[in-house]
């Protein structure tokens, strides 16, 4: 039955009417205070547009039972602090352009809706004043103005949140779930203003409470401030492993830190987001940045960011959603294009770094056992003028897995001098077939020879891809591979976008296809095993990648069969020069799946091992 029939009499069509103040200042309550947060959410930015330096917020029983927000900004007159208790009542805009939006709170609805659910005060002296006031509001019910003590700013205090609208108590969630969701909100808001003093306190016990989290005033220019307001809230690691972002198209600036592909979650908890300012949630943004990372991180592996997005207000309409969490650009692909190349820029720009939290894992996970010992294979002098071409050569799978690729008996090493420019040092051993150990000027560095050659082999695949396509070698005996029936269509139809990667292949009836040529790069090549892989990554593919990311998804898993083996033992020129090529390839430092290539131990780390610090 239509809800709005007259139950009783279904022949009258229910008036018409215009409701009164408090049920409207109720039903604005509902889509702007939803929780606890949303309440502290909305004053806090107020105290922002105040220009306020410093800003305390205390809750108690996770915001239930009291609010307050106290700043130092510019204050409220006396004689407007009436006014700024009625609905759409606002000094953010004059209502004659809704387009060009400066400040945060701007609808004139908060402190009214606040006031129609709760017990509302509001204390105030504004700049240049002689005296402070105080206003009350309960359940919607206004009381005069009085005289109140306050030095400076504005103080604004909610009780008993929800007590004339009971009903929606029993949504919220419980004590600790609310005041978390406080936190948050004022972390985010804490992230965007640097530059101002944040106090956050639980009040619940009574007295001055408990501080769960506090930040200075950062000093220094927007960048310095910014890093070490991070460094504050996503802590150290994130700090120093995250990469600068400036940059700026079209009216539109990008700024910001980004983690290295090396430092990741598991999931997308440490991305945050702001467009002039506000914290919001865009779906524009998340595909950016999955766009941006997904040459070098896993699908299930997500960077850590804070990015600041500025533009014309007229760009963007940051009033689409009543607690203004979501935004709308005019172009989306403009801001979509500007946050995927900054990134991808940055990533560049980092060279083979990785992230420093690799050396801490690798110190926790030294500890004194009694394990079998692999054998050191010490190495010989390397030649003078060995190529890089030749040492490629000499890696490529012909050799056996597990057998020395040189004869002769094994020579001491002669100490070869560690030259300042090459931060990954020179070789000195080879453990367990499968790392690297080199000596750099302040310590040393552990090279995943697998996972490092399979990124310089990826990149270079990339580089031929985008200039003119993979260079491909016929095989002397083309190789027949049996497919399952709808892998064997699937691989077809993406022939012609295989071939411009070197993989040509063509039906050789049933379910099987013919091999006929390969990567030039990877040499000898397992083809069985390589069109099964591509095989698995077509499958696995998301119908929406651009046709670049699917390309780059195909020869992410080529690289993977063109790349040294675990297990096989090298020489000392190969080594240097997998170390000279890490070194001048952008992404090194991260394999094709976002895990460390190589760690670094300061020469203090290994001290620490030791007891000497």
């Amino acid at each position: 039955m239509f809800c709005g029939m007259n139950t009783e009499n279904p022949n009258i069509r229910p008036r018409i009417r215009q409701l009164d103040d408090a049920a409207a200042n109720r039903i604005a309550a509902g889509e702007v205070v939803e929780r606890p947060a949303s309440a502290i959410k909305e004053l806090v930015e107020n105290a922002i547009d105040a220009e306020a330096r410093r800003i305390e917020i205390a809750y108690a029983d996770g915001g239930k039972t009291l609010m307050r927000v106290s700043d130092d900004g510019y204050g409220i007159p006396a004689d407007e602090l009436e006014l700024a208790l009625s609905r759409h009542a606002t000094s953010k805009i004059d209502g004659s352009d809704l387009l060009n939006i400066h400040t945060f709170g701007f609808r004139g609805e908060a402190l009214p809706s606040m006031g129609a659910v709760g017990r509302l005060s509001i204390t105030s002296r504004a700049q240049g004043s002689d005296a402070a006031a105080v206003i009350s509001v309960n359940g919607g019910r206004l009381e005069p103005v009085r005289p109140a003590a306050l030095s400076k700013g504005t103080v604004v205090e909610l009780r008993d949140l929800f007590h004339a609208t009971p009903a929606r108590l029993k949504f919220l969630r419980s004590d600790r779930a609310e005041a978390t969701a406080i936190i948050g909100v004022v972390k985010r808001l804490a992230m965007a203003e640097p530059h101002i003093g944040f106090t956050l306190r639980d009040v619940s016990g009574g007295g001055a409470g408990r501080v769960v989290f506090q930040v200075d005033p950062q000093n220094g220019d927007l960048f310095d401030a910014l890093h070490g307001r991070l460094a504050k809230i996503l802590g150290n690691d994130f700090a120093a492993n995250s990469l600068q972002i400036d940059a700026e198209r079209e009216g539109i600036s990008l700024t910001g830190f980004a983690s290295l592909p090396t430092y990741s979650r598991g999931s997308a908890v440490a991305q945050y987001m702001f467009v002039n300012g506000r914290p919001v949630k865009d779906k524009v943004f998340y595909g950016a940045i999955r766009a941006a990372y997904s040459d070098f991180l896993h699908r299930d592996r997500h960077p850590a960011l804070a990015l600041f997005l500025e533009c014309a207000p007229a760009l963007v309409d940051v009033n689409v959603h009543p607690a203004k969490s979501e935004v709308r650009f005019r172009d989306p692909g403009q801001a979509r294009g500007l946050i995927v190349s900054a990134l991808r820029h940055a990533l560049a720009e980092a060279g083979h770094r990785a992230s420093t939290t690799v050396a801490d894992a690798t110190l926790g996970a030294f500890r004194p056992e009694n394990r079998p010992v692999a054998p050191v294979y010490q190495m010989q002098p390397r030649p003078s003028g060995v190529s890089l071409q030749r040492a490629y050569e000499a890696q490529q799978p012909a050799f056996q897995e597990t057998a020395p690729a040189y004869s002769g008996r094994v020579e001491p090493v002669q100490p070869e001098p560690v030259a300042a420019d090459q931060p990954l040092g020179a070789a000195r051993a080879q453990i367990h077939e499968n790392y690297i150990i080199a000596q750099t000027p302040d310590g040393m560095v552990i090279v995943d020879q697998h996972a490092a050659h399979e990124r310089l082999v990826y990149e270079k695949l990339k580089t031929q891809m985008a200039e003119n396509g993979v260079a491909a070698q016929a095989l002397l005996i083309p190789e027949i591979v049996e497919l399952p029936p709808e892998r064997h269509a699937q691989i077809l139809e993406a022939a012609p976008e295989l071939a411009r990667l070197g993989l040509v292949l063509e039906d050789f009836g049933g379910s099987a296809i013919c091999v006929r040529e390969t990567p030039a790069i990877l040499g000898q090549v397992n083809a069985g095993a390589m069109i099964r892989d591509v095989c698995d990554e077509l499958a696995d593919m998301d119908q929406t990648q651009t046709l670049k990311d699917r390309i780059e998804a195909i020869l992410s898993r080529v690289a993977c069969h063109g790349s040294i083996r675990s297990g096989r033992i090298m020489r000392a020129e190969e080594m240097n020069a997998l170390l000279r090529e890490m070194e001048a390839t952008p992404h090194s430092g991260q394999c094709n799946h976002g895990r460390p290539t190589y760690v670094e131990l300061k020469l203090s780390d290994i001290e620490r091992l030791f007891g000497r610090t």
